[in-house]
């Protein structure tokens, strides 16, 4: 009888643990593809691009290092400002570019894992590494042409002219609202555009001309409606 006790005892103590370290562990979850999602900066909020095939960009580049060392990146990784990485304002996390400095035809190939530059008239803030690799460290600026690569490192298709073929949007607004998406669609539509409907993260609705079928051909349609739609952007499919 007293065998029984125990046994049942000892079984009761080991179902109360298994049960405890059930239901006290917290779950976590797994690691979820970041880089996409909208958000703010002093009071602009920008939408980040869910793919990054042939992007190509020229502008500004700058760059950030020791005040930054260690400390989270906008992907939630720890920067070093020594690895070959870059901050863009919309390119997804993760994704390869080709930087050519356009002053000594110096070139890197870095990754983007943070957000910025936030300066105006800048497209890139690079880390200290990737900037001494193009040779910028001193003059702390350059200008640059950025090429997104694909998964095997290998840069988009040109045209004899340098233009980037491929499948491109220019979207002119977005809206919380579906019905101004309609109603600006339907002006676009009218004045002879080609347009599309785009429901993008956090449930706002993008509208977007096109198809065009060079990265040219998508920004000489977007300059008459610059004046009208001062943010919109061309985008890559």
């Amino acid at each position: 009888m007293k065998q029984n006790t125990l046994f049942l005892l000892l079984t009761i103590i080991l179902s109360c643990s298994l049960m405890t370290a059930c239901f006290g562990r917290k779950h976590v979850s797994g690691p979820k593809h970041r880089g996409t999602a909208l958000y703010t900066v002093r009071g602009k909020t920008y939408h980040p691009l869910a793919s990054a095939r042939g992007f190509s960009e020229t502008g500004t580049a700058s760059w950030y290092g020791p005040g930054f060392h260690g400390r989270k990146t906008a992907s939630g990784e720890r920067f070093n400002q020594n690895d070959m990485t870059a901050a863009h304002k919309l390119l997804p996390f993760g994704t390869k570019i080709l930087v050519k400095n356009l002053d000594n035809g110096l070139e890197a190939v870095v990754r983007v894992n943070d957000r910025g530059p936030f300066a105006a008239n800048r497209i890139l803030d690079l880390s200290k590494g990737a900037a001494g690799r193009l040779g910028m460290l001193a003059r702390g600026t350059a200008k640059v042409r950025i090429t997104a690569l694909d998964r095997e490192g290998k840069a988009p298709l040109l045209t004899p002219e340098g233009d980037l073929l491929g499948l491109f949007y220019v979207q002119v607004e977005s809206f919380h609202m579906a019905a101004q998406a309609e109603e600006t669609a339907v002006s676009m539509r009218s004045g002879g555009y080609g347009c599309r409907i785009v429901r993008q993260p956090g449930g706002r609705h993008a509208v977007q001309l096109g198809p065009y079928f060079s990265r040219s051909e998508a920004e000489h349609a977007a300059l008459p409606l610059r004046a009208r739609h001062r943010g919109l952007f061309v985008i890559a499919e």
